[in-house]
């Protein structure tokens, strides 16, 4: 059985040459965890399918980074899924160690709005 497979690609021509991704860990059940944000480049993007592993371009340094590349806490890419605009990435992951920078699984670690809580209640995990 042959598959055809719609191979459109990513618009990197609406923000400045950068797109937001977004990186959810990869879990067989369900949806799984929402890791980080980070920014990607066509170059990025190209090297991130070639190799497997998630590169970004880092707005700051203004230069492509493989994450994981000093810390050795590397994101192993399962699948890619792009939205509806073509604008915005989703790559489902296996993280290889911590994610954040700050040595957490998650940089999603804090709690800044719970319905029906009190405003300024702010929970860490």
């Amino acid at each position: 059985m042959i598959v055809k497979v719609n191979c459109i690609q990513p618009d990197f021509t609406k923000q400045g040459g950068l797109i937001p991704v977004i990186i959810q860990k990869h879990n067989q059940e369900q949806r799984g965890e929402v890791l980080m944000l980070a920014y990607s480049n066509s170059e990025a993007y190209n090297l991130t399918k070639k190799t497997g592993l998630v590169h970004f371009w880092s707005r700051s340094r203004k230069k492509l980074w493989k994450k994981g590349e000093t810390s050795g806490n590397l994101l192993v890419v399962r699948q890619i899924w792009m939205d509806c605009d073509q604008d915005t990435l989703l790559y489902v992951v296996t993280p290889r160690g911590t994610v954040c920078h700050l040595e957490k699984s998650s940089c999603f670690s804090q709690v800044t709005y719970v319905a029906g809580e009190e405003i300024g209640t702010v929970y860490t995990t």
